[in-house]
């Protein structure tokens, strides 16, 4: 399985310490917050992947070209924004006809591949996507989610004042060839995920609850509690 780590935001709700780095290069307990991620994907069997790059591109190009999993990454440059639709059409031959992970390289976390690959295995009939979920401890900053009885998507709520819940969405998603076919035929450069094509399928998209560590690096707030977390233990970390 290959998959797309989108790291080519601006990191705007992290500025001023974005004015002069990239969110994904933010170093959290002395290491990039890229390099979480490339540990997580690739010691759990990710083939390759694939990195988008736009803010600061050319730091990142240097430190991918410094990371030990070099000869498992590929980038593409973005000189403007796509979304992260936009990016998974675009980018549509990279993939092949086969499912894919796509996600947010600005979250920190400690989920499990291989388990959220073995759900999406399992998931019911006509389902095209599973959905990395976590409970929060702020759930008016998240997309929160509602569930029906079979655990499928039925209603999504962004960074609402009176949320109905505090189940969120980790922005980790195992996407099949049907939604991306979707996102092509709107025939439009910048296709947004979350609200263009998820509301399209509810009803078919399944959620994976993770109960270990997962945290939006969308702040300083979020950012200092993570450092917290990482020195305190808090989050599995690779000994690479």
């Amino acid at each position: 399985m290959r998959a797309l780590l989108l790291a080519a935001g601006l990191g705007t709700r992290l500025r001023p310490i974005t004015d002069s780095i990239p969110k994904c290069l933010v170093p959290i307990n002395g290491r990039p917050l890229l390099d979480y991620w490339f540990d997580l994907l690739f010691e759990s069997g990710i083939e390759r992947a694939l990195v988008n790059t736009h803010y600061f591109a050319d730091r990142v190009a240097t430190h991918i070209a410094s990371s030990a999993w070099k000869s498992r990454i590929d980038q593409v440059f973005e000189p403007e924004l796509l979304g992260t639709g936009g990016t998974l059409v675009a980018n549509s031959d990279y993939f092949g006809d086969v499912s894919v992970l796509l996600a947010h390289a600005d979250n920190l976390t400690d989920f499990s591949v291989g388990d959220m690959v073995a759900a999406h295995a399992r998931r019911p009939v006509g389902c095209v996507m599973t959905m990395l979920s976590f409970r929060t401890d702020d759930p008016k900053s998240c997309g929160i989610l509602e569930l029906d009885r079979h655990g499928l998507l039925k209603a999504f709520h962004e960074k609402v004042d009176d949320p109905p819940g505090d189940l969120a969405n980790g922005a980790v998603y195992l996407i099949e060839p049907e939604m991306r076919a979707f996102a092509s035929a709107l025939n439009t450069p910048f296709v947004d995920l979350q609200t263009e094509v998820i509301p399209h399928f509810l009803g078919r998209i399944q959620a994976y609850e993770h109960t270990g560590y997962h945290r939006d690096i969308g702040n300083p707030a979020s950012l200092a509690k993570a450092e917290a977390d990482a020195r305190s233990g808090g989050l599995r970390q690779s000994s690479r």
